[in-house]
Parts: structure tokens; C-alpha cells; sequence
């Protein structure tokens, strides 16, 4: 099992220079609130039935403001599944998100002594509408409407965030920091980035002289547990490249050495997420601690989907809640972690079919596609393998779309 994935289950148990810019630039990360006001649905589809759609390949045609006509907007299909298909090879989708990315978890030995935990990444080329492996890049955040991703280099923490179109594939722009930077987050509207500083590389392993994991041998890789550097983080306009740091050290008593920034709900605040109570603490963009928003008291940092897009519900591990009192509106049937809101009504997550699942072989799950309220379930992928630490178990990133 991962890092990532073993702190996220416990907690559940629980509880090279600058360029210019380039016309248009900020229009098309921008772009997608307004293709969502304007998105129309298709009808219904009925339950456990998956509608599988095929991207293609398009020649540059006059469908965007820049000329260019993505995959993920030529096909305008509500749901766009397929399920035979783990790791994904092909665009999926469902209402107003699509997955961007999805990455693997590996470990680059440089010393007898010292590891790096790095991700393999596969981006959606939005010329092809296929996935396609990157190992160019250490981090990776894509913004909504899944035109730009903004790209960390191999050595962290880098002195430079770059913006990547994912038509051509090049780095559009640099912009430079002059604090080490080793994670990235898009706002919610795309036009912002918070950008979380590092004084050395958080995804650094040391050998451990016992069995840390559990599987009966010694000298495990692990990371160097309540030692984070974190120093603060920058707010980043993605339009213009301007910035402003603020310094928020690292909590002592958070376990993570990786304590990256998030966005709220609403874009108007950051948040870290805590491996204790109260899981999640609020910063304004001056690095003052603030309350918690008002529907984001019952937010996990480490449930992806977070707050629905009207505000009203917040879902959390194998249920849905009202956002501002916590009473849980409904259970999800067959959903085991909540991904991502497709819309109001309707969530992807990881699970499985709950006709076929019975509550066995929890790492044996697929993407699914859930109505809330109703016994709905589309698969939208095909199934990870039952294990926690196989080298090819795929971790899915996704945007509004």
C-alpha cells in the first residue's frame, strides 16, 4: 500500500526561462464554467447499464477560442465508459467531470539508504483522447476544462511551475518562484494556484530497521515520519504569473511529511488537511488561520469529492451528508471512497457493483458511477487487481470537464 493510501484508509477507520503569454491563454483555463452552464444532459441511463463511447482523433478545426477542438468536448456524451478497461486507455467521463490523469506509485532507489516515492504519470492527450505516460514531470495538477496542467520538474522542491498544454503537449509558460515548490493545486475556476513550499523534497524514503508493513520482512522503505519541511505557500495568478507567499509551517503533530495546500470549496480560502482533529485547518490567502466555511465543517481532506457543486452535500466514506449539519442524507450503495461529483445528483467513486461486491476483496474495486438516493451503478472502468501494493495500481485524477 502507498503512503498516500495508508494514511487516507486509517484516518477512515477512524473516523527553463519565461515566456510570454500566449493570446487567449487565460480564456482557456477558464473555460470551463462556461461550458458547464451551457453543458445539456442526455437522458438517463438505466441502472448497472454502462453507455461506452469512443474518442477520436481530429484535425485542428475552428471549435475553441483558439482554434483548437478538444477530445474531451468533441464527444458531449453524458457518461463516456469503459469498463473493460483498468488502467484506462481511453477518455471517461461522466457529467461535469472527466478523468484528466491517473498516476502509479513506484520507489527510485538512489542510495543503499535512500529512496525517492515518485509518480508515474498518464495525462489525457486532448488531441488523441487517449491516456499517455509521462515520467517527465514529478507533479502534476490539471486545471478545469483539462486544456492546462500545471507541471512540476523531477527535482524537488523546483524553483519553477510550468503550464502545459495538453493538446501539444509543450510547456507554454514558466513561472518562476523563489521558494522551493513541491505541490499544486488548481482553484476551482482555474485562475489560480496554490503552490505549497518545501526546504527539501517531501517524498524522500529511508531504509527502516524493522518491519514496517507488515509483510514479515525488514528493511522497509518509509518516509521520514513528523519530520515535514513545509514552510508555507504561494497563491499563484495563473494568468498573469503573479504570486504572493505566506508562511505556514509544518504541524509538528501531523505525521505526513507531505502537508500540501488545497483550495475551499469556494476558491476564496487554502486548507491542510491533519492526520487528527480537527483533519482540516483553514488559512486565508495571508496565511491566517480562519473557521472552517460554514459546508465545509464535515469535509475530509482525504475524501476527493468533497462538497457538492451547490454547496448543499459533502460526501464522505460510503455515505452522503448534509454540508452544514453532518446528518447523513443517504448511505452510498457499493461506493467505497468518493472521487469526484459528476453533478449535484450523482458521484464517482471507488466500489464495486453491490449485487456482486458483498463487502469482499476491498481492493478489488472499479470506478463507478452512483445515483444518490437510488440503486443506479455504471461502471465506468474495469477492475484493480485485489492488492494494495501491486506496481501498477492506478490512482485517478479528475477535473471538470
Amino acid at each position: 500500500m502507498n503512503v498516500d493510501e495508508l494514511v487516507r484508509d486509517s484516518l477512515r477507520e477512524q473516523a527553463a526561462e519565461t515566456l510570454t503569454v500566449p493570446q487567449g491563454f487565460a480564456d482557456r483555463v477558464l473555460a470551463a464554467r462556461r461550458r458547464r452552464r451551457t453543458r445539456t444532459f442526455a437522458t438517463a441511463v438505466a441502472a448497472t447499464a454502462a453507455v461506452v463511447a469512443v474518442a477520436v482523433s481530429v484535425p485542428l478545426l475552428d471549435g475553441g477560442e483558439d482554434g483548437v477542438r478538444l477530445a474531451s468536448e468533441i464527444n458531449k456524451s453524458d457518461i463516456i465508459a469503459h469498463p473493460n478497461q483498468s488502467p484506462p486507455r481511453d477518455l471517461i467521463a461522466a457529467g461535469d467531470v472527466a478523468l484528466a490523469a491517473y498516476y502509479t506509485w513506484d520507489i527510485d532507489k538512489q542510495t543503499q539508504d535512500r529512496a525517492l516515492h515518485v509518480r508515474d504519470y498518464w495525462l489525457l492527450n486532448q488531441e488523441t483522447g487517449r491516456y499517455e505516460k509521462t515520467t517527465q514531470w514529478s507533479f502534476i495538477a490539471v486545471a478545469p476544462g483539462m486544456r492546462t496542467a500545471a507541471v512540476l520538474e523531477k527535482d524537488l522542491p523546483a524553483k519553477r511551475i510550468g503550464l502545459l498544454d495538453l493538446f501539444t503537449g509543450k510547456v507554454e509558460r514558466w513561472i518562476p518562484v523563489d521558494r522551493g515548490v513541491a505541490g499544486i493545486e488548481f482553484s476551482p475556476d482555474g485562475s489560480k494556484l496554490v503552490a505549497t513550499t518545501y526546504g527539501k523534497n517531501p517524498d524522500v524514503l529511508t531504509k527502516a530497521d524493522y518491519d514496517s508493513d507488515g509483510d514479515g520482512k525488514k528493511n522497509d522503505w518509509e518516509p521520514q515520519w513528523f519530520e515535514s519541511s513545509r514552510t508555507g505557500f504561494y497563491i499563484v495568478d495563473v494568468d498573469s504569473g503573479d504570486s504572493s507567499w505566506s508562511e505556514v509551517p509544518a504541524d509538528t503533530q501531523n505525521l505526513n511529511v507531505r502537508q500540501d495546500f488545497g483550495f475551499s470549496h469556494d476558491g476564496k480560502l487554502v486548507y491542510s488537511g491533519l492526520t487528527s482533529a480537527p483533519h482540516m485547518q483553514y488559512y486565508d490567502f495571508k496565511g491566517n488561520e480562519v473557521d472552517k466555511p460554514a459546508n465545509e465543517k464535515y469535509r475530509n481532506w482525504f475524501d476527493d469529492a468533497g462538497v457538492s457543486p451547490n454547496g448543499r452535500l459533502v460526501a464522505e466514506n460510503g455515505a452522503v451528508a448534509d454540508a452544514h449539519t453532518g446528518k447523513v442524507v443517504t448511505r452510498v450503495a457499493g461506493g467505497q471512497t468518493p472521487l469526484a461529483w459528476a453533478d449535484d445528483k450523482r458521484l464517482v467513486v471507488w466500489g464495486c457493483d453491490p449485487a456482486k461486491c458483498n463487502g469482499k476483496n476491498e481492493f478489488r474495486n472499479q470506478l463507478l458511477l452512483i445515483t444518490i438516493g437510488t440503486d443506479k451503478v455504471v461502471p465506468l472502468s474495469d477492475f484493480r487487481k485485489a492488492s494494495a501494493d501491486y506496481a501498477g495500481r492506478w490512482t485517478p485524477m479528475f477535473s471538470e470537464r
